[in-house]
């Protein structure tokens, strides 16, 4: 098989995970609909910028597309007692933390998901702020989703499985809407979280970053995450650490450091 058919195969196959039809695929790309099924055939050579705009559209890094077959597997577990090791390119979600995504998920949908900018993009980076946030402050996870560094922000790698789950449970609905002439992916919440499973300091963290961030669309929100530290100190396609955070220097930092000292 050559790299063009890899290449094809992977884009199809995030197209359809995606719910996203060819001819609107090729309306994102700015291409003719025969040349997305040439491309997902793997006889037609992909040019560089077409890579990143893919990249960018299916929200991985370039070299997912490159080498395909190295996106980490996601699954769900019984709970268990003890700390959870660190997660790689494997990803077990214990039942606890995927109960906590969920409630954090739908909060956040219930608050903000019905703004127009509020589309797949700027929820992985909500995720991102608030899960980065709380660790700052508390030095304890909320979520603890695991983030890769993608071109275009940190990337929850858990999101795609759990809200698989949750649109089958009838938690969620997955629509396609169009935003600047763009089409977009939303979530909109079938029901309110549980707030049984949220703690006051937890809404607390939640509701700062939505307060400052929501407003931002895609490309606002994407840059402004490539300013934090975390996200600058990590390679591209790699696990961000959360221990990073403690680095992190003004506007982004949450925690009052010099109060701590004095």
């Amino acid at each position: 098989m050559s790299i063009y058919e890899k290449i094809g195969r992977r884009i199809k196959e995030l197209r359809e995970r995606a719910g996203m039809s060819q001819d609107a695929l090729a309306k994102n790309m700015n291409l003719p609909r025969p040349a997305i099924s040439q491309i997902e055939m793997g006889s037609r050579k992909i040019a560089t910028d077409e890579l990143l705009k893919f990249s960018q559209i299916f929200h991985v890094p370039v070299d997912d597309l490159l080498n395909p077959g190295k996106e980490p597997e996601v699954s769900f577990q019984e709970e268990k007692a003890g700390k959870a090791t660190k997660p790689q390119l494997r990803v077990s979600v214990p039942q606890k933390n995927l109960r906590k995504f969920k409630e954090v998920l739908l909060y956040i949908l219930n608050k903000v998901g019905a703004k127009e900018n509020i589309g797949e993009t700027v929820v992985y980076k909500l995720l991102y702020f608030i899960d980065f946030d709380f660790y700052e402050k508390y030095e304890d996870q909320l979520v603890g989703a695991t983030y890769i560094k993608n071109k275009y922000g940190p990337t929850p790698v858990e999101f795609a499985k759990i809200v698989e789950k949750m649109v089958k449970d009838g938690e969620i609905e997955k629509v396609k809407s169009e935003y600047f002439k763009l089409q977009q992916t939303k979530y909109l919440p079938r029901r309110k979280p549980n707030l049984a499973n949220l703690t006051a300091a937890e809404i607390e963290v939640i509701d700062d970053v939505l307060n400052r961030l929501s407003d931002m669309n895609a490309s606002q929100i994407s840059a402004y995450s490539h300013g934090d530290v975390p996200w600058m100190s990590t390679k591209d396609g790699e696990t961000i650490d959360y221990e990073s955070v403690f680095y992190r220097t003004p506007p982004y930092s949450v925690r009052a450091y010099a109060e701590e000292n004095g």
